[in-house]
């Protein structure tokens, strides 16, 4: 793939982007977003055993760059944008409140990506674009995602039944889903958790990356167990309305055969372009740098999950991660449509044709 010269003028990408189309995360750990020049270093340092997660991809991690648009998709994004600055509240579902006011919080997710990531997932349309825009803001209001604190969702990940960690071959941020380490009876704080630990992954994306991938290991402590039907497609429904274009890839590995049924009766409701990204029992060395890469999933990683360690380091990661950006997003004019790749550390020339790196 082409590195892109011209078609993304606003995000400064082209000047730190190689000719074979990748971005050098050499070039990255000098990014704002950056907390280590460290290659391969975890939060608090520890190695054999990793006890924290990655901060930075490794150097054999290259993250492409996404094809330029194309005339009528630069047309619709700016409709899409000049509709979306123009909001000053988000709908309802009940009576009272009509409406929620637009928060800080709310503009500030409205970047140039995140646009153009629901109007690829309409195929282009404006007005479902904006649609469904519109629902998801509602939906993070009122599933309440600000008030999913690290302390409320704490005992959920007690066993180290997700694990954060590490980046894939083109720089994504893995989550680990370990089904065989579940603490909890089923319940809808099961869900909480994982869109929690879906917005920690986030939090952690590199400079230049908006995608992130899923491991999902059944190994032999599932026994009996398998996910309900309601709660996978709970799941979905969330992955797929609200959190478009996210995944990049998902690896699944020893799937025992109680579960086999479960994927059969799951399969109708996962849209087709999240079923091409999904890969069975693969040789994960081939996808994810084996220097960043579990052992328990073929890796040379040595990590061991310590929740009175990991917990408050995986959190402490991110926040600081979401305050660069934040001062970030504020030194730019908190503007609707900013750039990730600018909040995240990267350049951007602004409209006047001044560069600017907001620092």
């Amino acid at each position: 793939m082409a590195a892109v010269a011209q078609a993304q003028p606003a995000t400064g990408i082209e000047s730190q982007t190689k000719q074979n189309g990748s971005i050098d995360i050499q070039d990255l750990h000098t990014s704002a977003a950056n907390l280590s020049i460290a290659e391969n270093a975890t939060y608090d340092g520890s190695t054999n055993p990793a006890k924290t997660p990655f901060i930075n991809p490794s150097s054999a991690s290259k993250i492409p760059i996404t094809s330029p648009l194309t005339a009528d998709q630069s047309t619709n994004y700016e409709k899409l944008l000049t509709t979306v600055k123009s909001w000053t509240t988000k709908p309802s579902t009940t009576p009272n409140p009509p409406d929620h006011p637009l928060t800080d919080s709310d503009r500030m997710w409205l970047t140039r990506e995140c646009l153009l990531r629901y109007l690829r997932a309409t195929k282009w349309d404006v007005h479902q674009a904006g649609v469904r825009l519109q629902s998801t803001l509602t939906w993070r209001q009122e599933y309440g995602l600000e008030k999913h604190t690290p302390e409320y969702i704490s005992h959920e990940n007690a066993t180290g039944k997700q694990v954060l960690t590490g980046y894939d071959i083109a720089g994504r941020p893995c989550l680990y889903l370990n089904p065989g380490k579940q603490n909890t009876e089923r319940s809808n704080k099961q869900v909480e958790h994982l869109v929690f630990m879906l917005e920690r992954t986030i939090d952690l994306m590199p400079t230049g990356q908006e995608n992130l991938a899923l491991i999902i290991n059944f190994d032999k402590k599932l026994g009996g167990e398998r996910p309900p039907l309601w709660q996978g497609k709970q799941v979905l429904n969330i992955l797929q309305n609200h959190y478009p274009e996210r995944l990049g890839r998902g690896l699944v590995i020893n799937i025992p055969w109680i579960v086999q049924p479960f994927f059969k009766l799951i399969n109708p409701f996962i849209d087709p372009a999240t079923r091409e990204k999904l890969k069975f029992d693969h040789d994960l060395r081939l996808l994810v740098p084996p220097v960043q890469l579990l052992k328990s999933h073929g890796g040379d990683v040595d990590f061991v999950y310590e929740h009175e360690i990991y917990w408050p380091a995986l959190n402490e990661l991110s926040a600081k991660k979401k305050v660069l950006m934040l001062e970030r997003w504020e030194k730019g004019g908190k503007r609707i449509g900013e750039s990730e790749w600018y909040l995240r550390g990267g350049k951007r020339a602004d409209s006047e044709g001044e560069n600017s790196d907001g620092q």
